[in-house]
């Protein structure tokens, strides 16, 4: 359940230590929960490039349905990734969690309270904490059960709001094309320079065709838009570990749009794992997908599924180059940026996706 502003007045914090007590003892009693908080204490969690997340865990007097902790999510402590998610993650993210999202099948997490300042440069955001689940490690690359059931979840948000023309007056919903040609042709070269002596030939060559010819992208994509997380990529997915969780659940929508369904299933194939592993599971990968979008009413035929995925792969060089300039460089992010690189390359050589911009 979410907060409504009659309920809680919106509050935006964007410094983890001005979390208090009573103001989360009120958010929670807002959603349905009977408590007292007696003391919290918080721990940095996750590897967001554009937002910061915490753990807070709770303790109450008395028994209690409360819940025994909460991630929220802050604006980025960095201030060139800040600049980033204010030029609309934000916005969207807390956005899709208060209006989108208890309308879709795609599992995330339950939002308890959002808010986000006009520009959004600032927000709140409190969510389950799905902990015992785990991270996915986008550097190290999933496992095939991880990456098929991922393909699966794709299905929860695509399938409902597929063809949706009612999206278009979604005023804060922007479409994933607007200044993207600009963008990319901007960014392309800024990004082989920096990490020209990491990138292979084949990287180097597909990044480069993709920025004199993104503008066929954009013009080529299939007319049937839908719902898009837009980086939909192991960080940003929990998965069940040996302690318990959902099997997969999907977080960090910043990059929320429309475009067509392809780019989420195109860029989680073409980044979850190294070309040999990618080429064992990505059959039914695809397979699993077009079942799960059929049993949700939304028949495609395997060609569909494969145009729409080969058109997809271009949203790694895409979201790969645009990340890893807007936002604060560290090394981590290199090696991550580094790793989506060469696999999305690989993916785009096989499937000669080239020839889909040429």
């Amino acid at each position: 359940m979410v907060a409504s502003e009659g309920t809680v007045t919106p509050t935006i914090i964007d410094d983890p230590a001005n979390i208090t007590g009573h103001w989360l003892q009120r958010i929670l009693e807002a959603n349905g929960h009977d408590v007292e908080i007696t003391s919290i204490s918080r721990e940095a969690v996750g590897t967001g490039q554009m937002a910061h997340n915490e753990r807070y865990k709770i303790l109450y007097a008395g028994d209690t349905d409360g819940p025994a902790s909460v991630v929220i999510k802050f604006p980025s402590p960095s201030e060139e990734s800040r600049a980033a998610g204010a030029s609309g993650g934000y916005r969207n993210e807390v956005n899709f969690y208060l209006e989108l999202a208890p309308d879709l099948d795609v599992v995330v997490p339950d939002c308890l309270y959002g808010a986000v300042t006009e520009d959004s440069s600032a927000f709140t955001l409190i969510l389950e904490d799905l902990a015992p689940a785990r991270q996915g490690d986008q550097i190290a690359g999933g496992t095939d059960d991880q990456i098929l059931i991922a393909a699966e979840n794709l299905a929860g948000l695509h399938a409902p709001r597929w063809g949706d023309p009612t999206l278009g007056d979604i005023e804060w919903l922007q479409a994933s094309g607007g200044d993207a040609i600009a963008y990319v042709e901007l960014f392309t070269p800024m990004f082989i320079e920096r990490y020209d002596a990491r990138l292979s030939d084949d990287a180097k060559r597909v990044f480069t065709e993709f920025g004199a010819k993104v503008g066929n992208w954009i013009d080529r994509e299939p007319s049937v838009h839908t719902l898009v997380h837009g980086d939909y990529r192991l960080d940003n997915l929990m998965f069940a570990s040996a302690y318990g969780g959902a099997p997969v659940s999907a977080v960090d929508w910043q990059t929320v749009g429309v475009a067509a369904g392809g780019r989420d299933l195109g860029y989680l194939l073409g980044n979850s794992a190294d070309a040999d592993d990618r080429r064992r599971h990505e059959p039914e990968a695809l397979d699993r997908y077009r079942a799960a979008m059929t049993a949700a009413g939304v028949d495609l035929s395997a060609d569909d599924v494969m145009a729409q995925y080969r058109h997809g792969t271009f949203q790694g060089p895409f979201i790969t180059m645009l990340g890893s300039i807007a936002v604060g460089q560290t090394d981590r992010g290199d090696d991550m940026f580094m790793a989506m690189a060469e696999r999305s390359a690989a993916q785009i050589v096989d499937l000669e996706a080239l020839d889909v911009i040429s």
